[in-house]
């Protein structure tokens, strides 16, 4: 973890001595475009996060490749969700809102599972006959499929799901993915399910994570207990402004907007204690300095010695961890 991040950090460091070579960083860190760079800002899908929006140039380029990525595979309804709402946001500002291609392979909708028709209404307002399922049994047929409807006028986006780091899913295919999106004028959404970043064409990479839901906001204010708006955190890993950013964002389901959760309002970290992994020590794990559990009458304190007659009185199976 520590040698990624490193790695992670020299690689934006390049990017920021690239664009001081090319005389563009005052540009990109303060936000100042001419007036070419505002007529593409036109073709944006804004977010309505003034930092978020700002480190991606205006906001998410409509005609172009943008990458999603989920680390882990229980990431995958954050992932997916977040793209749902990327897609809600766009049909929104267009004035004849079209289909929505969705492909993938059996493997990767066997794992992640398939959108949710019911839900997909309810939290974005996409009806289910606008979302057109594309399965899959290979990758290269998923991007064939991609690049061959992404032409096409009756779409107003594509999205393309896969599953890990395949070695087809590299910059000649991505570039190709990306051409077209710039010539259809149509934004083209990669979906990658438990990967990890790779060099592609897509000129923004965001890899997203669940978040904790805050608490549902009352008239008489925050409602102890509650369950809020869905909420994800959003890991800006490359962008125009070759800069790193960290977001928590809200999905209001009734404005179709995007909120940036303040980090006060972040949900205290959860009491019960965690015991952590031993690694590759020898020895287990030190104890987690907290009881979760209550101890029968008589029984001795956590981490007092028991007698034989107490391991006795005791003795059954355990679980490991």
């Amino acid at each position: 973890m520590a040698s990624r991040a490193v790695a992670r950090e020299a690689v934006f460091a390049l990017r920021r001595e690239i664009a001081r070579i090319e005389g563009t960083l005052p540009q990109r860190l303060e936000g100042q475009v001419g007036e070419a760079e505002a007529a593409r800002q036109g073709a944006r899908l804004r977010l309505g996060i003034d930092g978020f929006d700002a480190l991606l140039g205006g906001g998410l380029m409509r005609a172009a490749l943008t990458e999603i990525h989920g680390c882990e595979t229980r990431d995958a309804g954050a992932v997916a969700g977040f793209t749902l709402a990327l897609v809600a946001r766009l049909l929104r500002e267009v004035p004849e809102p079209g289909l929505v291609l969705w492909a993938g392979t059996v493997e990767v909708f066997r794992e992640a599972g398939l959108p949710h028709a019911a839900g997909q209404h309810a939290l974005f307002g996409l009806a289910p006959e606008r979302l057109v399922l594309a399965q899959v049994p290979r990758l290269a047929d998923a991007l064939w499929v991609a690049e061959e409807a992404i032409p096409l006028q009756r779409l107003a986006a594509v999205v393309v799901e896969a599953r890990g780091n395949p070695e087809k899913l590299d910059l000649t295919a991505t570039r190709r993915l990306h051409r077209r999106a710039q010539a259809a004028g149509r934004p083209v959404l990669l979906l990658r399910q438990a990967a990890q970043p790779d060099a592609t064409a897509a000129p923004v990479r965001l890899v997203v994570a669940p978040a904790a839901s805050g608490q549902r906001s009352t008239l008489a204010g925050p409602l102890d207990g509650s369950i809020g708006r869905p909420a994800f955190t959003v890991s800006v890993d490359k962008c125009p402004a070759a800069l790193p950013g960290l977001f928590t964002l809200e999905w209001n389901s009734d404005e179709c907007l995007f909120t940036e959760r303040a980090k006060s309002q972040n949900r205290a970290a959860d009491p019960v204690a965690v015991v952590s992994l031993s690694g590759c020590r020898a020895g287990p794990a030190p104890a987690a300095g907290q009881v979760v559990a209550f101890r029968r009458q008589g029984a001795p304190a956590a981490g007092a010695e028991h007698t034989p007659e107490q391991h006795d009185a005791g003795r059954g199976p355990r679980r490991a961890g």
